[in-house]
């Protein structure tokens, strides 16, 4: 056995231990390393074999103990019997001048348990007291939505997307990449957004999905939209290659507290008719709505449905499933008289116009409408 194994502490919260591997983690290691999830988002090799979790166990952790590149350990918590079991492994990958990496994988069983979650509040204690830490790093492979909600939770600030930065079997993928400080509470720094279902008599909102991308791109590639909408012009050409992340971008947004968006449907097959959009929330609750519509959904009065749907919701107290927002706000070119009887017909109140303010398709700069709606309107809302 390695010096090093004497020199890794026992860490626990009376319901997870860190601690030093022993044989029997072998056999669990390679099981969690089996897990399609554990082989999508780390970079163990595939196949992976008894050999590569003996080695894992009994020369990569203690040789990041003795040479104070990584500081790992094995996570293990009862399960329904009282029996002591394998969970995963955790570390922190030494970078040098109070700053490290954080790293983990669960085993298959004890993910949905909250155990990593404690463990790695342990594990990050334990490296800002004993390591005299400043600042942790979290990267995870951009899609890898749990391992953003764990680090969501023990308080990381996101801080954007590394492009072409994880090398994984000789790729490199984007990665997500958040910060912790010392001083930071280990808690959410801002709320993370969803986009419910919400069911109206003719459509459905839910969240955007993958497989909407091809109707979105057809959307933002239509030459209405692209007259009304400046930012989707400026953007253009539009392309299931250029477009190929608008899906994960908007979830992003969500995760980050900035935005949330619904693909609308309709409700007999599920198609993609259009998207609702609230953004820029703020904390003093109050956020701007926009929508867009599929060419071939114009004119059917689904935008009206969706938007009395998404203003419900906003306003619906957050205690009770909605946004508990105060305000919102919308605008629409003065001369878009569809987008307009759409907001009227929502509940929102047309209170001012900003000059020249939007340049439409043929280059003729156009005023604004200036829309909003208070929480107090709400009876005004034709719900």
């Amino acid at each position: 056995m390695s010096p090093a194994y004497s020199t890794i502490p026992t860490l626990t919260d009376g319901v997870v231990t860190l601690r030093a591997p022993i044989s029997s983690d072998v056999m669990g290691s390679f099981e969690q390393c089996q897990d399609p999830l554990t082989q999508r988002w780390t970079t163990i090799p595939v196949p992976y074999t008894l050999d590569d979790a003996n080695i894992y166990m009994y020369h990569f952790i203690p040789r990041g103990w003795e040479t104070g590149k990584e500081w790992g350990f094995v996570v293990e918590a009862e399960d329904e019997a009282g029996s002591r079991r394998f969970c995963g492994t955790i570390s922190l990958r030494n970078r040098g001048e109070g700053r490290a990496e954080l790293a983990y994988g669960a085993h298959p069983w004890a993910r949905g348990r909250g155990f990593m979650e404690r463990a790695l509040r342990l594990l990050i204690q334990w490296g800002f007291a004993e390591q005299r830490l400043n600042t942790i790093e979290w990267l995870a492979r951009r899609g890898n939505w749990p391992s953003w909600r764990t680090a969501w939770r023990l308080g990381f600030t996101f801080e954007g997307v590394l492009r072409s930065w994880l090398s994984q079997r000789g790729e490199l993928s984007d990665a997500w990449v958040g910060t912790l400080r010392r001083d930071d509470a280990l808690l959410p720094r801002f709320p993370w957004l969803e986009s419910p279902t919400l069911v109206g008599p003719s459509v459905t909102l839910r969240r955007l999905e993958e497989r909407d991308l091809p109707k979105i791109v057809e959307t933002l590639a239509d030459g209405e939209t692209q007259h009304w909408l400046q930012n989707v012009r400026e953007t253009a050409p539009h392309t299931l290659e250029s477009d190929r992340e608008y899906v994960v971008e908007r979830l992003e947004e969500a995760a980050s507290g900035r935005a949330v968006h619904w693909a609308v449907t309709d409700q007999r097959t599920d198609m993609y008719v259009g998207q609702v959009s609230l953004f820029d929330l703020q904390y003093k609750r109050e956020a701007e709505m926009s929508f867009v519509a599929h060419p071939h959904w114009r004119r059917r009065g689904w935008a009206t449905e969706a938007g009395r749907l998404v203003v419900k919701h906003a306003f619906i107290p957050m205690e009770d499933g909605g946004l508990g927002l105060r305000r919102l706000t919308a605008a629409a070119c003065a001369t878009n008289e569809g987008s307009m009887r759409v907001l009227e017909r929502a509940g929102f109140l047309r209170i001012g116009r900003t000059r020249k303010s939007t340049l439409r398709g043929d280059d003729k700069w156009m005023d604004t409408h200036i829309y909003d709606q208070l929480i107090e309107d709400r009876d005004r809302s034709l719900w």
